[in-house]
């Protein structure tokens, strides 16, 4: 499906849907730890379900989101070297991003890719409108013990090149190229793997 495309979006046997909100925009990204995934739509966040913890948000559609960035427990991720994407209740914000379809085999992976086994992240189930006016049920993440702080330029960067691939809405793009970052200008290992899986791709493609 290209970008902004319509069409059903539907989890099928074996599978699941994804909402990624953050450096999981991505495509190259996500293949890392989920190879199974396939693009299904951009949306917008509604609605969040704690999974985990025993309360339930039931959110209604004027309680929105916005994307934050921090530390859980106010210590910075060592594989991105600043903070890392969260949501955050915000009336009046907005949080897009894009649903994966991927095979069930690939949540184990994608668990430990987000630190749920270490308590970063829970997992949360959401509500996503797409652009073609489904309303989807899908699994997401949220940080736990969240401290609010700055990302690197390296992990906006990937996060910005996510919602390019993907075309977000335009001003939603612009407000993403406007965070501030903690100029963290040191080697990002994962950063540069990113790099070379999308260099391969258009090098294949070419």
């Amino acid at each position: 499906m290209e970008p902004g495309g319509g069409g059903a979006v539907a989890a099928g046997a074996g599978g699941l849907l994804y909402f990624a909100y953050g450096s999981n925009l991505l495509r190259e990204r996500l293949l890392l730890s989920s190879p199974s995934a396939v693009r299904g739509a951009v949306a917008r966040l509604q609605k969040v379900f704690k999974l985990q913890l025993m309360l339930s948000c039931s959110l209604a559609a004027a309680m929105d989101f916005k994307l934050a960035f921090g530390h859980h427990q106010g210590r910075i991720s060592p594989l991105w070297h600043g903070g890392t994407a969260t949501i955050v209740q915000s009336p009046g914000d907005e949080v897009w991003g894009v649903v994966w379809k991927m095979n069930t085999s690939n949540l184990s992976s994608l668990d430990k890719q987000e630190g749920v086994e270490d308590g970063i992240y829970a997992p949360i189930e959401v509500n996503v409108h797409t652009q073609a006016g489904e309303v989807l049920t899908c699994r997401s993440y949220q940080m736990r013990d969240w401290v609010c702080g700055p990302p690197s330029p390296q992990y906006k960067k990937v996060i910005c090149m996510g919602a390019k691939q993907n075309g977000l809405p335009m001003d939603y793009q612009k407000k993403l190229e406007a965070i501030e970052t903690n100029n963290y200008a040191g080697p990002v290992p994962v950063l540069e793997e990113i790099e070379a899986a999308t260099k391969a791709k258009k090098t294949n493609s070419g």
